[in-house]
């Protein structure tokens, strides 16, 4: 009967353990948040389903009522930390208007060529000499330059190095936390949430701006000791290719990833070693194991020192637990040291449940425990389940527990560099987590396995200890930078084999998770005629193709790319993109952060690039979807010198080419050949493309302004169209009222950033197409904007249809 009750017992923790995980999971999908009372009444269901399950006997239905009440208990425990984060939140009529700030850098600022930015806390906020009230943590940006002929301006704190836990006072100019949101694409406005940033800005630094002021330096914190260590490990880099790999050091050091180049983090990626090059799990726990060797040693040499006993540390607790103690402290410490950032938070988290457990003297199986740690981390950050890292994470480490029982008293060796074992164990993760990378990233690293075991024995036994230890002796990281160039040089090479990394369309999660269930299957300590049965399971995945227009039909997908252009024209085998998106810094393009994510996410491969002029939002992001396309043809009105001639020769777009792919035909419209002869402005030269398909069409009309409107109608131009990109996105220089009668278009599109500083779109234009009898689809309202030539009447807004509680909802 005991026997009976300790095993129903367990039953009772398996189910209240998942019974939180799937209560945070179900919580996090709504997309709008309840009442405040609904969440605390959940709570109170929860602890009166736990008394019942308490007082019954053990069985099924006392594990039925402790998973029900754990689950219950999580979803109001998320929704009402949720809706008080959410309460915190900039008030919308302080958008746009000067603050005046007082608080404290608590993090470390990020430097670049356009600025600084940082996190910033307040104390005290000021609307015209009156107190209000801004979210407490915001993250702002210090745009200028350090080169100014205005001497006045030369002397602000602008140019004054900016260093956590100083407390400053400037005029700032805020805006809710509001992100690009593409389908597949990273939620940044997840990020902020999960940060706990309630607000974003810039602080106002012109000429008619009161100056900034230090009030106080800041004393001693980590962070402020953070930045000097990276500061001083950049700062003693000389040429490029120093600072290159100064960088690298520094962001094992200190966690700071936006040090590292990004054309090393493309190769880092493609050789699946990107999470050695920053603080992750894996350094984490070797610092833990090295730290608990290094405290148990001390502590058993202490027993030789002769103390008496009520002195001798080691009567009072044994060395193996003193061991344990020490290494989550340390480890606690280090991540602390690196940034606390999501990956190492979960790791402390999961060190600690580990050390709990074995002191506590509870040898409970490999599942269970790995279930505590993921409730745990639940229950510290319930945001966590919506990030990769954390998947990619719990399921190396459950994987490997399940292919080896004995790997929790194992690691220690293996974290010593045992060839044998590392090997199986880089085996076993790659089998199991490449569907994982797949279905999250629709891309996976073909020769992972091999850059890992080269990898991972010399970053965390060379390069990572060499690094850390530059803290306390700055010349080792020179010796850790030198220790790097052989690495790179290696994974350069990997990375340039033709077929390095594969890339496939992201396929729904049902067939994600069985590709999953086979990747693991194929990994387990079975007999082969067992584990074959997952390949089955991995072939869905495999040959998953996203859905496509038929023939005869085409459609467009305006992605969310801020201030600019971008659009995805797809047919039933072709795909032509239209414009490639802004710039955002000398490190950051719409290219790279949105379009070539998204079109590996739908596995295309680009026909046509068509950027409609010079212009940087709409050239922007072009370089990278030229390296990523090499097939694809580029046709623009860009000059001869243009710098993206160098990538790719363009074909002049001109008024009368036409060609037809899958039934669909596509002409440009405009410019004529003789208006490239003309003095005009950029604007005057955008690529005017016409599509059309059984009865259906859109206009793509990048900048054109009003004279080259009034050129295409009076050419005769065929303008009406079911769907119109709004020239020049919703200026009043364009959208003249007879050309908006002339189109008619039944929805308008307007591709333009949130609350961005040219006032697009101009409400007064957006009223001529309503009056018209359109209806306009804006991206800071709608997000990217999907529109079918098979459905004309409907535009899907991925705002609406992917909407969580912490997106932000813009006014109409």
């Amino acid at each position: 009967m005991r026997r009976h009750a300790l095993r129903w017992r367990g039953h009772a923790w398996a189910a209240a353990l998942a019974g939180w995980v799937l209560g945070t999971a179900l919580q996090l999908q709504q997309p709008v948040l309840w009442a405040m009372g609904i969440y605390v009444g959940a709570m109170a269901v929860a602890l009166a389903l736990a008394w019942l399950a308490w007082c019954a006997r053990p069985g099924a239905a006392r594990a039925f009522g402790w998973l029900l009440a754990a689950a219950l208990a999580a979803f109001g425990a998320t929704g009402w930390r949720a809706t008080q984060m959410l309460a915190e939140r900039l008030t919308p009529a302080l958008e746009g208007r000067d603050l005046v700030l007082a608080g404290t850098v608590s993090r470390m600022p990020q430097k670049s060529d356009a600025g600084w930015r940082f996190r910033f806390d307040v104390s005290q906020a000021q609307l015209d000499g009156a107190p209000v009230r801004v979210p407490p943590r915001l993250q702002l940006a210090w745009y200028g330059s350090a080169s100014t002929a205005d001497e006045a301006d030369a002397a602000r704190p602008l140019l004054a190095e900016l260093r956590a836990g100083d407390h400053w006072q400037f005029t700032a100019r805020l805006k809710a936390p509001h992100g690009n949101l593409n389908p597949h694409g990273f939620d940044h406005e997840l990020w902020l949430w999960e940060q706990g940033v309630g607000a974003t800005g810039y602080v106002r630094a012109g000429p008619r701006d009161a100056p900034a002021r230090r009030l106080a330096e800041g004393g001693w914190s980590i962070e402020r000791w953070r930045q000097s260590v990276r500061d001083r490990i950049l700062g003693g880099a000389g040429d490029a290719e120093s600072r290159r790999f100064a960088g690298i050091v520094a962001a094992l050091v200190t966690g700071d990833q936006n040090v590292i180049e990004r054309a090393d983090w493309d190769v880092f990626r493609a050789t699946g070693v990107a999470h050695l090059m920053s603080i992750s799990g894996l350094h984490i726990t070797m610092f833990a194991w090295l730290a608990a060797a290094g405290a148990g040693w001390a502590w058993r040499r202490s027993a030789r020192l002769g103390l008496p006993a009520r002195w001798d540390p080691c009567q009072r607790l044994p060395a193996p637990a003193a061991a344990l103690i020490g290494g989550v402290l340390l480890a606690t410490g280090y991540a602390l040291f690196s940034g606390w950032g999501v990956p190492a938070q979960r790791t402390v988290l999961m060190l600690a449940a580990f050390a709990l457990l074995k002191l506590a003297g509870l040898r409970w199986p490999w599942w269970l425990t790995w279930l505590l740690t993921c409730a745990v981390v639940l229950l510290v950050d319930p945001w966590a389940l919506m990030q990769a890292g954390f998947w990619l994470s719990f399921v190396a480490v459950g994987v490997l527990f399940a292919t080896d029982p004995g790997a929790a008293r194992a690691g220690q060796t293996s974290a010593g560099g045992r060839f044998v074992r590392l090997l199986r164990e880089q085996w076993v993760v790659t089998l199991a987590l490449t569907p994982l990378s797949l279905m999250l990233f629709g891309q996976a690293s073909v020769v992972g396995l091999l850059a890992n075991l080269l990898a991972i024995p010399w970053v965390t036994a060379v390069v990572t200890p060499l690094a850390l230890s530059s803290v306390f002796w700055p010349p080792l990281a020179t010796a850790a930078a030198w220790a790097l160039w052989p690495l790179a040089a290696v994974l350069q090479w990997l990375a340039s084999w033709p077929w390095a990394s594969v890339s496939m369309a992201a396929a729904p999660w049902a067939l994600g998770a069985a590709a999953l269930a086979g990747g693991v299957l194929l990994a387990l300590r079975w007999p082969w005629q067992w584990r074959l049965a997952g390949v089955p399971l991995l072939l869905p995945l495999l040959l998953w193709q996203a859905p496509r227009p038929a023939p005869g039909q085409f459609e467009l997908l305006a992605a969310d790319v801020g201030q600019g252009n971008a659009v995805l024209v797809r047919t039933a085998t072709h795909t032509l993109v239209y414009d490639a998106g802004p710039r955002y810094s000398l490190e950051s393009d719409a290219g790279h952060r949105v379009l070539v994510p998204l079109l590996r996410a739908f596995g295309e491969r680009v026909d046509m690039l068509v950027l409609s002029h010079r212009d940087s939002d709409h050239t922007g992001g072009a370089r990278p979807v030229l390296a990523m396309q090499r097939g694809a043809t580029l046709l623009s009105s860009i000059e001869e010198g243009h710098e993206l001639q160098g990538a790719r020769t363009a074909m002049r777009c001109q008024a009368g080419q036409r060609w037809t792919w899958d039934g669909v035909d596509f002409s440009v419209l405009h410019p004529l050949a003789a208006d490239y002869g003309a003095p005009a402005k950029s604007n005057a030269l955008s690529c005017v493309l016409r599509v059309q398909a059984g009865g259906q069409s859109a206009l793509l009309v990048g900048d054109i302004e009003a004279p080259q409107e009034q050129a295409l109608l009076a050419r005769g131009a065929g303008l009406a169209a079911d769907v119109l990109l709004v020239p020049h996105h919703g200026s009043r220089t364009s959208s003249s009222p007879a050309f908006v009668q002339a189109v008619r278009p039944r929805w308008a599109l307007v591709q333009a950033g949130y609350r961005n500083r040219f006032g697009h779109p101009v409400p007064g234009v957006m009223a001529r197409y309503t009056g018209q009898g359109a209806r306009v689809a804006a991206s800071p309202q709608c997000g990217a904007m999907h529109w079918r030539s098979a459905q004309p009447g409907e535009v899907r807004c991925e705002r609406q249809d992917a909407r969580r509680y912490w997106h932000h909802q813009p006014p109409d």
